[in-house]
């Protein structure tokens, strides 16, 4: 990785598409820190603090701590990623988005505005939410010292400036796409949760090294640290990269006096297929009616305690909240399998290997070679679910026995692996087409 990149710096045009990129960073990095205009800064901290280990953490961490700070950029990238999710389940049930999908380039550029317009929808709705629910907490002061006119302009002008500020990010990552290097909203999404980790690491260095009863203790905290996190990236380069690749056959045809085609190849079905999604669908629909409780109550109801995992696998009185922890569990694998079989149409691919002339060996064209794919599918998602609840459950079963809340926990650390693999894999490509440009005009 670090051969690339030093190979990438010596190349002028990729150097300024690093440079743009890092750029744009900063400038989001920026945002995250500057509060919104009225807030109040004594009560932002007592007010977000309550939300750091329950419903809003993985939120948080999404946004870089940009939410627990109220800034500018609160909403981040969150909503465009809620509108991509959408877009494509709405690809699956309105077949015109589905033919607009099928159609090409403009057919993307279309679905992509679309986006876009929901996403900007979406900032408006949550922003709101977002600016009645704190303002009546006080985030804005006291609403009694205000007017009913002064207290509506600080409402409008926040719910305008976190919805601004979402454009905004949505923009500057697609800037990234046209002048940077890699999925511009993938690394926005990145260094947000990268932004978070050093002053995670800080807070277990004090707490297992600093504080430790003896040297014995300190050292043997900073080693199962260090032991932890490298277990934990070690497992989702495994699961990221892990893939069974079915061999497909093509069959000669004859054109004119040759035999052209035979050509072997294969379908790489990854072991996890469907990547974040089924944890960030179990977590959104697991802390949905824990956010309308502390917005309407104005607190947390113990029964808002099972769906929160900061309380689960504690021991204890507690224990009993880790039901909800089983229940996350039954969610990951169905949403894993619901994901899997919406993004890839076993049917479908039979049917195209079919009119190509391709077949799997073995295995008869057709409904047999779908019963195939389906079963190889079923088994492949399975272990794909097992293999992210195993890496999501790591950092849940460490915050339950050790109190201690993590921000690159399983899913971030998904989404970290898999975005610099990305981003490394473009580079590469931007460096072997400059070679052949290179090659082929001299």
């Amino acid at each position: 990785m670090l051969k690339t990149l030093r190979n990438a710096l010596k190349v002028q045009e990729i150097r300024k598409r690093l440079l743009y990129t890092f750029f744009i960073l900063v400038v989001v990095r920026i945002g995250c820190q500057v509060p919104i205009p009225g807030t109040d800064s004594s009560v932002i901290k007592d007010l977000t603090e309550q939300f750091a280990g329950g419903a809003f953490s993985f939120f948080d961490a999404m946004t870089g701590g940009s939410f627990e700070n109220m800034s500018l950029f609160a909403l981040n990238i969150t909503p465009y990623i809620t509108a991509s999710i959408i877009m494509q389940l709405l690809t699956i049930a309105i077949p015109s988005l589905e033919e607009l999908q099928k159609d090409g380039e403009e057919g993307r550029k279309k679905i992509a505005e679309i986006t876009r317009y929901m996403t900007v929808v979406l900032s408006l709705i949550e922003s709101i939410a977002m600016a009645i629910g704190f303002g009546s907490q006080g985030l804005f002061g006291a609403r009694a010292s205000m007017s009913t006119a002064k207290y509506a302009g600080v409402i409008t002008v926040a719910v305008i400036t976190m919805t601004a500020g979402s454009a905004l990010v949505m923009w500057l990552g697609e800037t990234i796409n046209e002048r940077g290097v890699g999925n511009g909203i993938s690394i926005v999404l990145l260094i947000n949760i990268v932004a978070r980790i050093p002053s995670d690491f800080a807070s277990l260095f004090e707490k297992y090294v600093v504080n430790g009863s003896s040297v014995g203790a300190k050292g043997l905290g900073a080693i199962l640290i260090v032991v932890a996190v490298l277990v934990l990236v070690a497992l989702v380069v495994i699961l990221q990269g892990g893939e069974r690749r079915i061999p497909v056959q093509y069959a000669k045809k004859i054109q004119g006096r040759k035999a052209v085609g035979g050509q072997s190849s294969n379908i790489p079905l990854k072991v996890n297929t469907a990547g974040v999604i089924p944890i960030i669908f179990a977590q959104s629909i697991l802390q949905f009616p824990v956010v309308i409780a502390r917005f309407v109550t104005g607190g947390t109801p113990e029964w808002t305690f099972y769906f929160t995992s900061s309380y689960w696998c504690k021991g204890g009185a507690s224990l009993k909240y880790s039901i909800g922890f089983l229940v996350y569990i039954v969610m990951v694998i169905g949403f894993a399998y619901f994901y899997t079989s919406i993004t890839f149409n076993p049917m479908e691919v039979a049917d195209n290997m079919k009119k190509q002339g391709g077949f799997i060996p073995g295995i008869r064209p057709g409904k047999p070679t779908t019963e195939y794919l389906n079963t190889m599918l079923n088994y492949i998602v399975f272990i794909g679910a097992v293999g992210l609840l195993i890496v999501a459950s790591i950092p849940i079963l460490f915050s339950g026995i050790t109190g201690q809340n993590l921000s690159f926990g399983g899913t971030s650390m998904i989404i970290i692996v898999g975005v610099v693999l990305e981003t490394i894999k473009q580079i590469e490509s931007m460096m072997v087409v400059r070679n052949y440009k290179g090659f082929l005009t001299e």
